[in-house]
């Protein structure tokens, strides 16, 4: 039988019990789930509760090249690092692995080599294939003929960026049943003697190849990062940390459709259907104009959550000194249809949500990070540099903190600092998800060692069990009804401090009369279980 953990823990305040690792807080408001995260400096990608501890693990021979998704079937589909001195930038992998919940290695591939290789990101696609995100070399000729500055070569090469389509073979092989490159769509007005000459600004489908955001002209003058894909609309969302962009682009069309610039449901090839984040890019705008600062893991928010279908961004912040996590709502004239202004580009100017720290240089991260917005409203944040996730809610408050002890030197003692603990990304789980079915997730230790968990109680609490009680009304100005199928022994009402304020027995209502307005916890015991909600006295 699936077990779940109900984690309640009746504290608040960071640091309250002295923690530098695992778990800060958990205060009533997060949400109970299981969170995934890969430390990069780890061979482990660890699947843990609200208090840190851990529910199942995978070991593999690779620190990963950044991502990690834990599949509905529970198969681990995980990047892996090989060293590549062609490829000299952060992120670089060339590895993918499929391992079962068991641990056991499915299959694996290796696209790594002096002229390409895997880097940051991969997506399993619902047809069973996989996105991956690779780099592959523009040897300096190449890169000229292509309309490229040559004084904006200090490397002598140009990476390309392109996404492959992956259909895994046997144990480790796999057909490339799709491609799109960068390389396909460029444009240049430098030179009008070599390919892909013509107006920037008349070309928002196109991306300038001779526009460098940053100090130096590298080979690696985009970095993506991130690629996320929406089934409903068949787009791919890419992210370049570099030029501070995002760009979507169709996945419907073939591959020869995808290196040209018609085609697909949306008519427009391979080109970008859509681009946010630095209007200068494209002519469009100045340096003042930008709203995205080296950003990471731009994503639609899925159905059922608040804000679903709008494009949530963690903003990292760059030059700006502080990190953000942003949504913009991208204007359509129908489904994955984009409008776009000849004069002002892409809307909107300026993300209709963000979260920034009250004081906001306290939350910055240079590099990595994600956000994701959670079933209850709140939403869950990787401050990747510093391996440190907090969930804020609604209202912006901090309700859960977690620190990874997982660093270059193995896990961190409780008490120590934490350092060298990147965290690419974090993701939770709700305990519904399909991979959970059938499986033990009875919690072991916490990463740290000499743990402190004497700010978390668990409560077991078996499958479905007492799935037909309802409490109600809720909020409530007094009376709290229980309706069950079940004889009701005891109610029990807590303070978010966790001090019981409230007992009755045998009876299938309690009054909160007495009780100051705000936030409680019921606890209801009957035929032998238990079932925790949360309830507003008003």
């Amino acid at each position: 039988m699936k077990k779940y953990y109900l984690i309640i823990t009746f504290f608040t305040g960071l640091n309250l019990f002295g923690q530098t690792v695992g778990v800060l807080r958990n205060d009533i408001g997060s949400y109970n789930a299981y969170t995934i995260l890969a430390p990069l400096t780890s061979n482990n990608t660890y699947l843990i509760n609200n208090c840190g501890e851990v529910v199942h693990q995978w070991t593999s021979a690779f620190t990963p090249a950044a991502s990690a998704y834990l599949l509905e079937n529970g198969n681990l589909l995980r990047t892996g690092k090989i060293e590549n001195s062609s490829f000299p930038f952060g992120g670089v992998g060339g590895q993918i692995e499929l391992f079962d919940w068991d641990g056991n290695l499915l299959w694996e591939y290796t696209y790594s080599s002096t002229t390409e290789t895997q880097h940051h990101d991969i997506y399993p696609l619902p047809n069973g294939n996989i996105l991956m995100l690779a780099a592959t070399l523009i040897p300096g000729a190449d890169a000229i003929q292509a309309g490229r500055d040559p004084s904006l070569m200090d490397d002598g090469e140009v990476f390309n960026e392109q996404i492959l389509e992956l259909e895994p073979v046997g144990t480790n092989q796999a057909n490339i049943v799709w491609e799109w490159n960068i390389n396909d769509h460029l444009i240049q007005d430098f030179d009008a003697t070599k390919d892909n000459f013509g107006v920037v600004a008349d070309n928002p489908g196109l991306l300038n190849f001779n526009y460098i955001n940053s100090d130096h002209a590298v080979a690696n003058w985009l970095h993506c990062n991130s690629l996320q894909y929406n089934a409903d609309l068949d787009q791919i969302i890419l992210s370049t940390r570099i030029l501070s962009e995002v760009y979507i682009i169709d996945h419907s069309t073939t591959t020869v459709e995808a290196a040209s610039n018609s085609g697909g449901t949306y008519g427009k090839g391979g080109d970008f259907l859509y681009r946010w984040g630095n209007p200068e890019a494209y002519n469009h705008g100045t340096s003042t104009d930008r709203t995205l600062f080296g950003q990471h893991y731009p994503h639609w928010i899925a159905d059922g959550l608040n804000d679903a279908g709008k494009i949530m961004i963690y903003n990292n912040g760059g030059v700006r000194g502080y990190s953000s996590v942003d949504i913009i709502d991208p204007p359509v004239s129908s489904p994955g249809v984009y409008l776009y202004d000849a004069v002002d580009g892409y809307a909107p100017v300026i993300a209709e949500w963000s979260y920034t720290a009250p004081v906001p240089t306290d939350f910055a991260s240079a590099i990595l990070s994600s956000g994701q917005r959670l079933p209850n409203g709140n939403t869950l944040i990787c401050d990747g540099d510093s391996g440190y996730f907090f969930e804020i809610d609604m209202d912006n408050n901090i309700v859960w903190e977690y620190v990874n002890p997982d660093a270059t030197s193995g896990p961190i003692t409780q008490g120590d600092p934490a350092t060298f603990n990147l965290v690419f990304r974090a993701i939770k789980f709700p305990f519904d998800y399909p991979a959970f079915d059938s499986r033990d997730l009875t919690p072991g230790n916490p990463i740290e060692l000499n743990p402190d968990l004497s700010n978390c109680t668990l409560l077991s609490i078996a499958d479905n069990e007492l799935s037909d009680t309802v409490i109600y009304p809720n909020p409530t100005a007094g009376l709290l009804n229980i309706s069950s199928i079940y004889t009701i022994d005891k109610i029990e009402v807590y303070s978010i401090l966790g001090r019981l304020v409230i007992r009755n027995q045998n009876s299938n209502t309690i009054n909160l009369s007495n009780l100051s307005d705000g936030l409680y916890i019921a606890k209801i015991y009957a035929n032998g279980k238990i079932l925790s909600k949360k309830i507003i006295k008003n």
